[in-house]
C-alpha cells in the first residue's frame, strides 16, 4: 500500500537516523508566513480542503464507512479489550465527548489520505483525546509526541508555542509519520508502523529479525513486543469494533455532526486570545481549548500560523481583526486593552515593543497595570500587521 501526500514526500528528507529509535511521533511546526504576505486576515475551515464528494452528515457513519480492520475483532487480545470497554461505557462516552471538536476534522484528514478509519481513533488510545495530556516519559498532546521525535520533524517548542499540543499541526504530523514509517521500514504495512509509533522502529525491527530467525511470521500479530505495544493495536481495534456496532456492545455513542466546528484564522499580526474572546463575544475557555498549543495565551506570526475559533464566531472574529484599532491620544500609537494576566513585559513581547517604550508612551512610572486599562502601543511595534 502506497500513499502519496506532499507532506510525506517532504518528510522523506528527514534523517531516518534521527527517527529510528523514537518512542512516539512528532509534529511539524507552524511556519510563519512569508514576510511579504498580505496583511489581510482570512479564515478557512476544514471543508475548504475537502477533496472528496461528501455531504456533511453523521461522524460515526462516515468513520464506519472507512474502517478496514474489522476482521481483527475476533482476536483474543481484541476481545479482551472489547470486554474491558463494555464494562466501562461511561469512560468511553467521556473520552468521545472530549473528541467532539476534533473528530470530524480528523476523520476527514484520514479519509483524504486513503488510510484506514481506525487511525482516526489513535488519540483515543494515546491521550483519551486530551490535547493537553502529558505522560511521565515526556510525551505530550493528542498524539503524544516525544520531544526528540518532534524536534527531528521540525516541531517548534518556543516563544509561547508548543506544536505537540497544536491539534492541527500534530494530527498532520502524526499521519505523515505513520505513512513515512510504513513505507520506509515495512513495505506499506500500517500495523507495523503503528507498533513502531508506540515502541520505536528499532524495537519493532529487532523483534521482526528475531522472529524471522526463529522461522516465525513477522507481522504485528505474531511478534514478541513490549506488553504495552502488544496491547496497542488490540485496544485500537476494540474501540473501532464498538463504534462499528455500539448497540451490540451496549454503548450509546454521543451524536457528533460531521460538520465544521472551527475556522482557521491566519495569524498576520499578534493575537491575544483573551482580548479576542472579549471583543468577539466568545467564551475565553472555549477559545483557549481550541488552541492548546498557544501556551502563553497569544499567537505571534513568527511562531504560529493559525488560530482556531468556533465556527459560529468566524464572522465576528474576522470583522474585529480586519478593523483598524482606534488611534491613541499619543502621536503614532494604537490602543491595546489590558486583560487578566497581562504584564507590561508580555504586552511588549506580543507587539514587538519594549517595556520602556510602552511606559514612555503612556506616562507610566512603574509596571502596575489593571484589567480593562487602555494602553497606547507605539505604531512602529505593530508593523507586523
Amino acid at each position: 500500500m502506497t500513499y502519496h501526500t506532499a507532506r510525506r514526500r517532504a518528510l522523506g528528507l528527514v534523517s531516518s537516523l534521527a527517527l529510528f529509535g523514537a518512542l512516539a511521533t512528532g509534529a511539524h511546526s507552524q511556519a510563519a508566513p512569508h514576510p511579504g504576505a498580505s496583511n489581510a486576515f482570512s479564515t478557512t475551515h476544514f471543508w475548504d480542503d475537502l477533496q472528496l464528494d461528501y455531504l456533511p452528515g453523521d461522524t460515526w457513519e462516515r468513520l464506519r464507512d472507512n474502517l478496514q480492520w474489522q476482521d481483527r475483532s475476533h482476536d483474543a487480545r481484541v476481545q479482551h479489550w472489547i470486554e474491558y470497554y463494555r464494562g466501562n461505557p461511561s469512560n468511553v462516552v467521556e473520552i468521545i465527548e472530549r473528541a467532539r471538536p476534533w473528530m470530524a476534522w480528523i476523520n476527514e484528514k484520514v479519509e483524504t489520505r486513503g488510510l484506514p478509519g481506525e487511525i482516526a481513533l489513535i488519540p483515543f488510545v494515546e491521550s483519551s483525546f486530551d490535547p493537553t495530556a502529558r505522560s511521565h516519559r515526556g510525551a505530550a498532546g493528542l498524539w503524544q509526541f516525544m520531544p526528540g521525535t518532534g524536534d527531528a520533524l521540525g516541531l517548534s517548542r518556543l516563544n509561547g508555542y508548543d506544536g505537540r499540543l497544536d491539534v492541527v499541526a500534530s494530527t498532520e504530523a502524526a499521519l505523515d509519520y505513520i505513512e513515512l514509517q510504513a513505507e520506509q521500514w515495512y513495505e506499506g504495512d500500517l500495523e507495523l508502523s503503528l507498533a513502531a509509533y508506540n515502541a520505536g522502529a528499532g524495537t519493532v525491527n529487532r523483534a521482526r529479525h528475531a522472529a524471522s530467525a526463529r522461522g516465525e511470521p513477522t507481522d504485528y500479530w505474531h511478534l514478541q513486543l513490549p506488553n504495552e505495544t502488544m496491547q496497542y493495536l488490540p485496544k485500537l481495534n476494540a474501540i473501532a469494533a464498538i463504534i462499528a456496532d455500539p448497540e451490540a456492545h451496549g454503548v450509546e455513542l454521543p451524536e457528533i455532526d460531521d460538520a465544521p466546528t472551527f475556522a482557521k484564522v491566519t495569524v498576520e499580526a499578534p493575537i491575544n486570545l483573551a482580548q479576542l474572546a472579549t471583543v468577539s463575544g466568545m467564551d475565553q475557555a472555549e477559545l483557549s481549548a481550541l488552541n492548546p498549543g498557544l501556551t502563553n495565551g497569544s499567537a505571534h506570526p513568527a511562531t504560529a500560523e493559525v488560530v482556531l475559533v468556533p465556527i459560529e464566531h468566524e464572522d465576528a472574529v474576522l470583522a474585529h481583526l480586519t478593523a483598524p484599532l482606534p488611534p491613541g491620544p499619543g502621536t503614532g500609537a494604537e490602543q491595546y486593552v489590558v486583560v487578566r494576566g497581562d504584564s507590561l513585559s508580555s504586552i511588549a513581547a506580543l507587539h514587538g515593543s519594549s517595556v520602556e517604550e510602552i511606559r514612555q508612551q503612556n506616562g507610566l512610572n512603574g509596571d502596575v497595570i489593571h484589567e480593562g486599562q487602555r494602553l497606547d502601543i507605539p505604531r512602529r511595534s505593530l508593523a507586523a500587521r
